[in-house]
């Protein structure tokens, strides 16, 4: 049963950049109600904007938005936000819609009983008792007296603890947040969930256990995600949309990943073929236009010129012409800092606390030059503390952190940190500065890096999250460390753009130490992975699924 259906969707981009081109053109899709759904695309694509229309928050210019009868619909933000002066707890056990309502009816009852004009008038009285009968048993229906049961479990599922009912919400993490969002949806089980990048902001633990709740759901969902190990594990299709139109493929990530290759590949032979048919036409017309022209004209060859003709103009009306394959541009990233020291950075017995919190204790890490150290932990075990230590923005309580005599440090920052002072100048200024070089010189690289011109002499400010990544990602370009230290570089980007770094990365001459709850991207990169956790720093030879095999 379809649970929702797109008919030729119109949506005209109205953002700063590109506007009034068509965002999705006659774009028409229907999800059903066993579909677990990945939708992917680059950064951009519109792919938020459709989780909107489908909601029914935007409506399109043009075409249907058809929802089932009485279909629920659930929704998690990119960016979660939870009101001020509340805490976890209040937030997470919030009623849903319907049981609210119900509740709502039950404390005006709860009011009648205590009127004199109802207690003392039997027939008032009766109402009202009646009407409250029938409100507890519409409450019971829709699982009143189970909710705050179901809330604990599934907050416990997520790692929280009773003594984390009162955090308030400003002391909440963005991955928190997320998850107080998500444990009202899964206890409200709406028919279909939409869910925009609910992974992001999460640790390797927090994301495994996202992984099992959306196992286990009962509805169906439209998943936005650029972790494609979760795409691999939680959905049964891929929705890929780009240039406007959306394609769907059967099975996971990775089913998809090949048969998109494959059809791409068919496509382009079928295009090859076409091309050397048509040509083969438009020559034979030649020849008969030729003829036709020739001596007293020749009215057979004139007839089949236009025969020819009237063939190639039936295929170009039948929509029979097939386009030829054109890769998507993607960023021309390359990181290159030469030779540096044989030991890149090395820590022993490194001790840091902040106040009564201890971060590391007798903590110890070697890396020489070539290796890449994927640092994993849970959040806030002093990940990004030892980058900012490595660096000497920080001072160590005790131990020693010693970088190489060669080595050149080369910082991406989680949460973009390094463009805070530039927001209100432009990337142009922003590279120039990096490293002093022409104008034009400056454009050409941002536009290499997708930069659209207009973008290159607007403010950073307006930038989005992928975009200031890919700008970090340019200054590192110029920079040319030998030692890269990457807080969560994946983290806006969309894949097309992480698997360029991926590539980059591989080429890549120095040491890199990265952050990244990536699991896809630590298999593909790291040749070793640190975890983090308890004060140490316990390194595993190999990637993020070799540490899973090896850890106690």
């Amino acid at each position: 049963m379809h649970l929702i259906q797109l008919k030729d969707i119109v949506i005209t981009n109205t953002g700063l950049y590109r506007p009034g081109l068509s965002l999705f053109e006659s774009l028409s899709w229907a999800v059903g109600d066993k579909d677990r759904v990945g939708l992917v695309g680059h950064n951009g694509a519109g792919k938020t904007t459709l989780l909107h229309v489908m909601r029914g928050e935007l409506p399109p210019e043009n075409g249907s938005v058809v929802r089932a009868r009485g279909v629920s619909i659930g929704y998690l933000p990119q960016h979660a936000e939870l009101p001020r002066n509340s805490t976890l707890w209040d937030q997470a056990a919030l009623l849903p819609s319907a049981l609210a309502a119900v509740d709502r009816e039950l404390a005006e009852v709860e009011s009648l009983l205590h009127n004199p004009d109802v207690y003392y008038d039997n027939a008032a009285l009766s109402a009202v008792m009646t009407r409250q009968e029938s409100l507890i048993a519409r409450w019971e229906s829709l699982g009143g007296a189970a909710h705050a049961g179901k809330v604990r479990e599934i907050l416990a599922h997520l790692s929280f603890t009773p003594d984390d009912y009162n955090l308030p919400t400003e002391g909440l993490s963005g991955g928190q947040k997320k998850l107080v969002l998500l444990t009202r949806l899964i206890v409200e089980q709406p028919d279909l969930l939409l869910l925009d990048e609910p992974d992001n902001h999460l640790d390797l633990a927090a994301k495994r256990r996202l992984e099992t709740l959306l196992k286990n759901y009962a509805g169906a969902f439209v998943i936005v995600s650029h972790d494609r190990y979760l795409l691999d594990e939680v959905i049964n299709q891929i929705a890929e949309l780009e240039n406007g139109k959306l394609t769907v493929y059967k099975g996971n990530y990775s089913q998809y990943a090949l048969e998109r290759e494959r059809m791409r590949l068919r496509q382009q032979q079928m295009y090859v073929a076409q091309q050397k048919r048509i040509a083969q036409i438009e020559e034979a017309i030649k020849r008969w236009d030729l003829a036709a022209q020739t001596g007293n004209g020749d009215e057979k060859a004139a007839i089949k010129a236009r025969s020819r003709r009237k063939i190639l103009a039936r295929m170009e009306a039948n929509g029979e012409m097939i386009e030829r394959v054109r890769d998507r541009k993607n960023m021309e990233l390359s990181l290159s800092g030469g030779r540096g020291s044989t030991k890149a950075v090395e820590i022993r017995d490194l001790t840091m606390a902040f106040d009564d919190n201890l971060i590391f204790a007798g903590a110890n890490l070697l890396v020489r030059h070539g290796e890449r150290v994927g640092l994993i932990g849970a959040n806030g075990s002093g990940k990004s503390v030892l980058l900012k230590l490595i660096m000497g923005e920080l001072q160590p309580l005790d131990g020693v952190i010693k970088v190489g005599a060669s080595t050149r440090v080369g910082y991406y920052a989680q949460e973009h940190q390094t463009l805070s002072s530039w927001l209100d100048r432009t990337p142009i200024e922003f590279i120039r500065d990096v490293s002093p070089t022409p104008e034009d010189v400056a454009v050409g690289l941002l536009l290499k890096m997708l930069f659209t011109y207009d973008q290159t002499r607007g403010r950073i400010s307006n930038l989005s999250g992928g975009e200031r990544s890919r700008l970090q990602l340019t200054a590192l370009m110029l920079q040319k460390p030998n030692l890269l230290l990457l807080d969560e570089p994946t983290n806006n980007l969309d894949i097309a753009s992480s698997e360029a770094l991926e590539s980059a990365l591989e080429d890549f001459e120095g040491a890199a130490v990265i952050i990244s709850h990536d699991r896809y991207f630590l298999d593909r990169v790291v040749d070793s992975v640190v975890e983090v956790k308890d004060g140490e720093l316990t390194p595993f030879v190999g990637g993020y699924t070799d540490y899973l095999e090896r850890r106690p």
